[in-house]
């Protein structure tokens, strides 16, 4: 738009001041014809004008006035005939001159005129002139040839020049430019702020539809509750983290009975109405934190994120069964509703999302079954629970290996790769069981038992203390690379696990910067008072702190500003809607999640990286380090390849606590 506006002030300028030229160029002509026409011709062959001739050639130019500069008449051969300035001699412009006598066409062209004063001590006058060139044709003298042979008329027979003043002209134009430029500009900034507003608004109104059909996707279109899917994808980040974190997770499902009577009985719009109705009951009813969540039909779910014990979440139940008690008002009538409802909990009844559903489900068909309104899972419904006693046997023995038995606890590392240089600048340290019986088993099987038998602090121990000694047989090889270990919320609520990674990195002589912990976000928000003092220290030792699965937590921005914490690792559940077919309100969440870090200094990691897609859109957003499967899965320490180290640091002989990030 800015070269637009600037091409048109020049052609308008271009154009206007060829316009001047031609207008001065039709002038001179004129002043020619009046400034010949006394004139024969044979003065321009003889080169000599009488005092007579000059006078009439005054006389004849004497109303053009001041416009006419200078007037000089020339032969064919160059002598001046006559001059306004009353020169006696003078040179033409011989190139110009000769090319009018060719061509027969005027020539015009502006120069600066510099005349003397004609006052003692005053300074030069310089103006604008057009100078033109005009032909002098025996026609325009009266008579023709006079005393001699015929001339042809139309043969050129000299030349005048003409020099008008063009300082009003230059002045118009400027003016005129000046004028254009500032309507174009005025134009082109009013084009321009209009074009804005209308893609401005049009974005917002795209990226509000686009949110809004992202948030109709997970949301049931009845009762604007959460969907199954959407249910789904909190289910199993919740259950994750729970399973990371020791916390326990209620699951209670329940359908209302009798409802095909309700709907054969009234219709379904009544049906529907009743529905809405019992939505908005739950909804109310429950904390924030609960998930109310409509499976389709008459069935509803409510994940309990956070539940003490079985038993509370059992009464749990029974307060919602308590809900159906008042009858609901359809129209006139008004209708009283039983319902069933089973409930089952995370690590008690399942080990996963979907055992926790089943176990539900199976719990709530007890329910229905014996009639008793409210069930909670019980093994004798249900013929596959796993054999968890035995297994918490072998966990024990693993920790405490007899002499001469090979470990079965290992770490595993999987790399953090820079998303702009490919780098690998960390690792991640991963508990894996060898069993003897039942083969290579992931944390999401034996943490819950650890957690809930009171053995967590133990396994972190193991982690620590591998992960230290393998930090100390690397540096000693020259190489080195962070590793950071997972604490679980156990851990970070007791400043012992403090004094252990401080007087394991004593031991082994590792510096406390290649050692970084993390810890989930829920766990950071579900006792602060207790975990920040115990991030602060590490801090200060030189240990540095992430907060694992960010994004599914409730932590405030005063708290993250203030928070002793290095790194931010956005959780996979945001991650995974990122590559090919992801949501795009998925991007503005993670973009959002890095500009926030970002502004408080923090370092971005993205876990769950799978493609290059993904990898690709992360890299545009902002996010600094990402690890999944697309660059490893979690390898043995003599998987790590020299390559992925990075040099030996400098070590220093004193430790400085991390200075606190400015708000």
């Amino acid at each position: 738009m800015a070269a637009l506006g600037c091409a048109l002030v020049w052609v308008t300028a271009t154009v206007m001041r060829e316009q001047a030229i031609n207008d001065g160029t039709a002038a001179a002509e004129s002043v020619m014809a009046y400034a010949v026409a006394p004139l024969p011709a044979s003065a321009f062959v003889d080169g000599q004008l009488t005092d007579a001739e000059e006078a009439a050639v005054r006389a004849s130019t004497a109303g053009f006035g001041d416009r006419i500069v200078d007037l000089r008449l020339w032969s064919t051969v160059g002598v001046l005939l006559y001059s306004k300035s009353e020169a006696e001699t003078g040179f033409p412009d011989t190139a110009r001159n000769n090319q009018v006598l060719a061509s027969g066409v005027s020539d015009a062209q502006v120069i600066t005129d510099v005349r003397e004063s004609q006052e003692v001590g005053s300074p030069s006058r310089q103006q604008q002139v057009l100078d033109v060139y005009v032909p002098v044709r025996a026609s325009n003298a009266h008579g023709g040839a006079s005393g001699g042979a015929p001339v042809d008329p139309a043969k050129t027979i000299g030349t005048a020049e003409i020099m008008l003043n063009h300082d009003d002209a230059t002045a118009a134009l400027r003016s005129a430019v000046g004028t254009v430029a500032l309507v174009v500009a005025g134009g082109l900034v009013a084009l321009w702020l209009l074009l804005f507003r209308t893609v401005f608004t049009t974005s917002k109104r795209l990226q509000a539809t686009a949110l809004e059909n992202a948030r109709l996707a997970l949301l049931d279109s009845l009762t604007g509750l959460p969907n199954r899917r959407l249910l789904t994808e909190r289910m199993t980040k919740t259950v994750a983290d729970a399973q990371r974190n020791g916390a326990r997770l209620g699951m209670v499902l329940l359908d209302i009975d009798r409802f095909k009577d309700i709907n054969d009985s009234l219709g379904h719009d009544h049906g529907d109405e009743l529905l809405e109705q019992v939505a908005d009951r739950l909804r109310k009813a429950l904390r924030d934190e609960d998930v109310v969540a409509r499976l389709g039909g008459d069935e509803f779910a409510i994940l309990l994120t956070d539940v003490r014990s079985v038993e509370d979440a059992e009464q749990l139940a029974r307060r919602v069964r308590e809900l159906f008690g008042p009858p609901f008002k359809l129209g006139e009538m008004s209708l009283h509703v039983e319902t069933s409802i089973g409930v089952s909990c995370l690590p008690d009844h399942a080990g996963d999302a979907s055992s926790l559903m089943r176990t539900a489900d199976v719990a709530m068909y007890a329910a229905k079954h014996h009639r008793t309104g409210v069930a909670t899972y019980s093994p004798e419904e249900d013929h596959s629970s796993p054999a968890r006693l035995v297994l918490l046997g072998d966990l024990h023995r693993a920790l405490d290996p007899a002499p001469g038995e090979p470990r079965e606890l290992e770490l595993h590392y999987q790399p953090k790769v820079d998303l702009d240089t490919g780098r690998i600048l960390g690792l991640e340290a991963l508990m894996r069981w060898r069993h003897p019986e039942r083969g290579l088993l992931l944390p999401t099987v034996f943490i819950p038992l650890a957690e809930q038998s009171g053995i967590i602090h133990r396994l972190t121990r193991y982690a620590l203390t591998n992960a230290v000694e393998q930090l100390a047989a690397w540096s000693a090889e020259g190489r080195s690379t962070p590793i950071a270990v997972n604490l679980s919320a156990h851990d970070v609520t007791s400043h012992n696990v403090v004094v252990v990674i401080e007087d394991l990195l004593a031991e082994h002589d590792v510096p406390a910067s290649l050692l970084e912990v993390e810890i989930t976000e829920t766990a950071l928000v579900a006792d602060p008072s207790r975990v920040v003092p115990v991030l602060e220290r590490l801090a200060a030792l030189g240990v540095k702190v992430a907060i694992d699965d960010f994004g599914i937590g409730n932590t405030s921005i005063a708290q993250l500003r203030d928070l002793p914490v290095q790194e931010l690792k956005i959780d996979r559940l945001f991650v995974s809607d990122l590559g090919d077919g992801g949501r795009e309100s998925a991007h503005v969440v993670v973009q959002a999640m890095v500009d926030l870090a970002h502004s408080f200094g923090l370092r971005v990691v993205a876990e769950g990286v799978e493609d290059q897609i993904t990898a690709a859109t992360l890299r545009r957003l902002g996010v600094d380090q990402a690890q999944g499967f697309l660059y490893s899965r979690a390898v043995p320490a003599d998987e790590v390849t020299a390559l992925a180290m990075l040099p030996q640091p400098r070590r220093t002989t004193t430790r400085t606590p991390r200075k606190q990030k400015s708000g």
